[in-house]
């Protein structure tokens, strides 16, 4: 005799537990619960209907109620709210949001994946501006039907995590003129400030009014009210300040909740009430680099508990290896990607660590369209062991972040990576992969090969008065170059080696850190051991610099930003 399975919430998670369940025995009465009118729709490409990419709202439902019926057997029922849980009598209540009538059912197991919900902070003026958040089907219709009616001359996007930049991209490609503003200093707080200055330049040009380092308080009749006493005209705001789990209904069943009020799970994704398990952005999940539970709000590991879930309830061992969090963004015509910790997070639980950065292309040089990659490899002194990764470009970063990624899993350390056999061919690679250039240069640093200066220390150096030799050739040098450094090329170092000092430290650079490296080590053969290597070079430096230099009105460092 089969079982029953009752699941609240239809999208990911939900939808993936149904599906697994049903692969796994046709004899189980299974039914999906879902408040709103759609199940199984593509919650991450929502803001993509914003610029036309998807053309339809109904693109963006992958499958009906009747398709979950007659493909797999389950019963979806939609506009059905779950309202309340009674474990002790394995029963909850549903309320249908169209007739407004309220029934029980009862269950053998139950599954929690409600996700997570939009934050949504009460400002003042509220009714004078329309604002919205965007989490699901009908929101994004909403958005789209308020902006194609008012024909605003701004709209405004509050929040830079993934949501607010992808629907800052998608209003801005479809003609509408966009100001983001985030609290922090920085968009993405997956990428460290550094590399997060790649991106601001990447909004900026895309004509996105960045705001950072200030917050909406308020609101006029169509204008916009800051912290810092500034204002604008804007008719829209679309909230994309961050989510969370939306855990309310486990909560009012007594179930036990863990940080930020997520939903509590052991590792078979079992809540406190062993006949009840959750899945998806309300839980808290372990993270193995952190060494600690936290929440994590992303697609990829809803599904893989789904499935776990689902063998579990059928006597399938569920292998729980946590989760490190990875990610890729795209931002107009860079990408973004990162997995594990970053610097700060780093910093913050006091580990000793150094990163490697390397800024090669992503395929071969000659190749038309290769693009720069800005990586970022950060690892734990003295074992190696790597704990994070960023890379930034226009080209391919997910591939380098999913290997490095799939070498944390691995619990692989930096060294692993420079032996690493991966694809080549002109097109998409290069024989010594980015991923292997990586371990190469962190491996010379954990190994003391040689010394390194990351760029954010380059502007308090020259404060400083220090000795900056730039290695490039001369026709670089008069394209742009640092106010105060000093021009010997690599071609005429050693011809011009008593021009470099010994009784102070020297900073070596160059485009972007690969001739100065090998300056360096050239120097460290004539017996100098006061060189340091300027990470990332002149190309980053300017990346570095450039948004703070135009925003604050701050003296540049450089005669020139040079971008190419």
């Amino acid at each position: 005799m089969g079982k029953k399975y009752l699941i609240v919430g239809g999208v990911a998670g939900g939808a993936s537990v149904a599906a697994r369940l049903r692969r796994l025995s046709e004899d189980d009465h299974i039914v999906m619960f879902e408040k709103g009118p759609h199940v199984s729709f593509s919650n991450c490409c929502l803001p993509y209907y914003l610029s036309g990419t998807v053309e339809s709202a109904d693109d963006l439902v992958l499958m009906s109620p009747e398709n979950f019926n007659n493909q797999y057997n389950i019963d979806a029922r939609v506009n059905s709210e779950v309202v309340a849980i009674y474990p002790e009598k394995k029963e909850i209540e549903v309320k249908n949001l169209l007739t407004q009538e309220s029934y029980r059912d009862s269950y053998d197991k139950l599954i929690l994946s409600p996700g997570a919900r939009p934050i949504m902070p009460k400002l003042s003026g509220s009714d004078k501006i329309k604002t919205f958040t965007m989490r699901n089907v009908v929101d994004i219709d909403k958005i789209q039907r308020a902006i194609v009616s008012i024909k605003p001359t701004r709209v405004t996007v509050v929040g830079g995590g993934f949501i607010g930049i992808e629907t800052a991209e998608n209003l801005v490609e479809a003609g509408y003129n966009v100001t983001l503003v985030q609290s922090p200093n920085q968009i993405l707080k997956q990428f460290d400030f550094d590399m997060a200055q790649i991106l601001h330049k990447e909004l900026l040009d895309n004509g996105v009014e960045l705001i950072l380092e200030d917050r909406v308080v308020g609101f006029d009749t169509d204008e916009v009210i800051l912290q810092s006493g500034k204002s604008f005209k804007s008719e829209v705001v679309v909230f994309g300040i961050g989510v969370a789990p939306d855990s309310i209904l486990a909560k009012s069943a007594g179930l036990k909740l863990g940080k930020r009020d997520s939903i509590w799970v052991d590792h078979n994704y079992i809540t406190s009430d062993p006949d009840i398990y959750a899945v998806g952005d309300a839980i808290e999940v372990y993270n193995p680099l952190l060494r600690d539970y936290t929440t994590l709000a992303l697609a990829g590991p809803a599904l893989k508990q789904a499935r776990a879930v689902a063998n579990h309830i059928h006597g399938i061992p569920v292998i729980y290896p946590g989760y490190i969090g990875s990610s890729v963004v795209k931002v107009f015509n860079y990408n973004g990607a990162s997995t594990g910790l970053n610097e700060r997070t780093v910093k913050g639980m006091g580990i000793d660590y150094d990163y490697a950065f390397v800024l090669p292309k992503d395929k071969v040089g000659l190749m038309p369209d290769s693009e720069e990659l800005h990586l970022k490899l950060i690892f734990e002194k003295p074992t190696g062991r790597i704990l994070g990764a960023q890379a930034v470009g226009r080209g391919n970063v997910d591939k380098r972040i999913d290997v490095i990624a799939t070498a944390i899993r691995a619990k692989a350390s930096i060294d692993h990576l420079t032996d690493l056999e991966l694809c080549y061919a002109p097109p998409f690679g290069s024989a010594r992969d980015v991923v292997n250039m990586a371990g190469y240069v962190a491996s010379n640093i954990l190994h003391g090969t040689f010394k390194q200066v990351h760029i954010d220390k380059i502007r308090q150096l020259l404060d400083d008065d220090a000795e900056i030799i730039d290695v490039r050739e001369r026709d670089e040098w008069d394209v742009a170059h640092i106010k105060g450094a000093k021009l010997i090329p690599l071609s005429e170092l050693r011809s011009r080696v008593d021009e470099i000092p010994k009784d102070r430290d020297v900073y070596l650079h160059c485009r972007s850190g690969q001739r100065s490296y090998n300056a360096v080590l050239a120097l460290q053969n004539m017996g100098y051991n006061n060189v340091y290597n300027v990470s990332g070079g002149f190309l980053e430096l300017c990346f570095y610099e450039y948004y703070r230099d135009i925003t604050e009105g701050r003296e540049p460092i450089v005669t020139e930003y040079d971008f190419k």
